[in-house]
């Protein structure tokens, strides 16, 4: 059975730091692109950053950049979300999504995703 379970999420104060983990079972994610995507009560859901298979290329919303970092340790199957300097707004489920790395356009959104985490939420708040 393919599965991505998310884990990590908690509540923080404005300014804090937490880091999300995806890991993947059932299939190696050598082979797919992987996206951090949140949505917020009321909103939409967003993608905040990607990360490609091979080349390991990156990319951030505008909302995170400079704040978040994505990485992948391919040998645990496993990706993960350094979340720095978190404001209130940063307050979402975030889930993590694959997709196969050839049909990964560069562009970090959540359609198209062919495989979701059930999400894990982020409270930002003092």
């Amino acid at each position: 059975q393919l599965q991505l379970v998310e884990s990590g999420g908690g509540l923080v104060q404005p300014g804090g730091s937490l880091t999300l983990s995806c890991t993947a079972s059932g299939f190696t994610l050598d082979y797919y692109a992987i996206g951090w995507f949140r949505q917020a009560p009321g909103k939409e859901r967003e993608g905040v950053s990607c990360i490609s298979n091979w080349s390991g290329s990156t990319n951030y919303a505008d909302s995170v950049k400079g704040r978040f970092t994505i990485s992948r340790d391919n040998a645990k199957n496993r990706v993960y979300l350094q979340m720095n300097s978190l404001r209130p707004d940063d307050t979402a489920v975030y889930y993590c999504a694959a997709i196969d790395g050839t049909y990964y356009t560069g562009d970090c959104v959540h359609y198209g995703m062919q495989y979701w985490g059930k999400g894990t939420m982020v409270t930002v708040s003092s």
